[in-house]
């Protein structure tokens, strides 16, 4: 019986099956634009809780109650938290949807050029990807086909052979991606040439190799108006919904209002205890994800990142009631006006001009060009302090080492990048507990407990157990 029947090789027609879906360039753009949604499951939120959460610059609100996430603040990270869990499979989840668009779109029938486009975001996609997994948990299963249940386990790869797979992911990237004004106003947002250049000097930055890095990120800030960069002249406005898609927006997630995908981050940032009444009139603000006190405390009180970042001074929308917060809140992805936290149409930037240009800088006084790396850094600093009244003057190789770092704290707060820069230049623990005693002794006593829970296992976060439960040839990361 069983050999005489035929259905189980028909290819149907009158249906989208995976044989006969991939058929057009329609249908390519769809398959990749199934690799860029994965994202938002990492920026709206997972990100900045997994890279921020354990460091110096965040911490709960009283909205969050959640034990996994005190357990992050506090440095009592294990296996079984559910937030380093849901990095792991959500990266592995983008992995899997770049892996069949790569393997797909080339059978398609269509223009060569766009085709070479679309494997082009696909493989710079996948590269991101891997590049969060690789920095959070070292070695990890390599996966760049997905036929079986089986072609999703394995044993883990070591950290530099996933490292070869990104950087030829990004070069081919590079070499078939267009630059950002050659894309149509339709393809908003998409993966660039520009971009692929800037993640590959990161790529090289975090593996030490500074030399490479300085090469890759001077081939983009020396020629910047060639890729269409630079910096917006007012800091704020890079979360200004009519202007943050400006020049300094390299790779980002494009939020709008109803019935679009909206930024979920307002609600969580917004105030809620801190205020007189618990109540400003904008509804879903639940104060959950805050800045630390020892962060506002390191600004100087000239610069004028500082009020963006982090703010007191909240309007109640219907009665134009003004609220002061009794701690620092978290400004950038507030809007001011709106009734409802669900309608912040704030973008998430992944990668910001800024970052390239602090990245080159660092790169330069590795190599040994001082004086071109001040100047790279002090281009920051002059946007930040609005004038030169906040630049640094000529320092020391390790005194830029240190001052470069702290400058990318104060730039990119609440962008998911201070963890990742804290233990690639190997300060991670001692930072922490330095943040632990500054804490205990202006804000919480209970801070302590940092430095008492702290571990050197904490430069890597712990395979998550119900992966090892799944797949029998993962090894935990020792310490865990």
């Amino acid at each position: 019986m069983f050999s005489s029947c035929s259905f189980l090789d028909e290819k149907p027609i009158d249906r989208l099956v995976t044989d006969n879906f991939y058929s057009s360039a329609k249908d390519g753009q769809a398959a990749v634009d199934a690799v860029y949604q994965q994202l938002n499951s990492l920026y709206n939120r997972l990100m900045y809780l997994v890279g921020e959460l354990p460091t110096d610059n965040m911490k709960n609100g009283l909205g969050m109650p959640n034990a996994f996430l005190q357990n992050l603040e506090f440095l009592r990270i294990d296996s079984q938290n559910t937030f380093v869990g849901d990095m792991w499979t959500n990266c592995y989840s983008g992995i899997s949807r770049a892996n069949t668009a790569i393997e797909k779109i080339p059978g398609i029938t269509m223009d060569v050029t766009l085709q070479n486009r679309f494997i082009g975001e696909a493989k710079f996609l996948r590269a991101l990807y891997y590049f969060n997994l690789v920095r959070f948990f070292g070695d990890v299963p390599l996966i760049t086909k997905l036929k079986t249940i089986n072609d999703a386990m394995g044993p883990r790869i070591p950290k530099e052979e996933v490292y070869k797979l990104i950087i030829d992911d990004l070069t081919f990237a590079e070499n078939n991606l267009p630059v950002r004004k050659d894309y149509s106003s339709n393809d908003e947002g998409r993966a660039t040439k520009g971009a692929a250049k800037i993640l590959l000097g990161k790529i090289y930055l975090t593996k030490g190799d500074f030399a490479k890095a300085k090469d890759k990120l001077a081939e983009v800030v020396e020629s910047e108006n060639v890729y269409g960069y630079g910096l917006q002249p007012n800091y704020a406005d890079n979360w200004n919904p009519a202007k943050e898609a400006g020049i300094e927006a390299v790779f980002y997630l494009e939020y709008k209002k109803d019935p679009f995908p909206s930024n979920g981050e307002m609600g969580l940032a917004g105030p809620k205890y801190s205020i007189p009444g618990g109540n400003i009139g904008v509804a879903g603000s639940n104060e959950a994800d805050i800045p630390t006190q020892e962060l506002y405390d390191q600004y100087d009180e000239r610069d004028l990142r500082r009020s963006k970042n982090l703010r007191f001074n909240f309007t109640n929308p219907k009665t134009g009631k003004v609220f002061k917060s009794s701690i620092p809140l978290s400004g950038k992805y507030w809007l001011d006006g709106v009734l409802a936290a669900n309608e912040c149409d704030v973008n998430m930037h992944v990668i910001r001009y800024a970052d390239a240009i602090l990245m080159y800088a660092e790169a330069l006084n590795e190599t040994g060009d001082a004086i071109k790396a001040l100047t790279q850094l002090n281009r920051i600093r002059t946007r930040a302090f609005g004038n030169a009244s906040g630049n640094f003057t000529p320092m020391s190789k390790d005194d830029f080492r240190k001052t470069v770092i702290q400058e990318r704290k104060l730039e990119f707060f609440h962008e998911g990048q201070r963890w990742f820069d804290l233990v690639r230049t190997g300060t991670f623990i001692q930072r922490m507990k330095e943040h632990s005693a500054y804490e205990a002794k202006v804000a919480e006593k209970n801070k302590t407990d940092i430095a008492t829970n702290i571990k050197d296992a904490y430069t890597l976060m712990p395979i998550p157990q119900r992966e090892i439960d799944l797949n029998p040839a993962l090894v935990q990361n020792p310490g865990y």
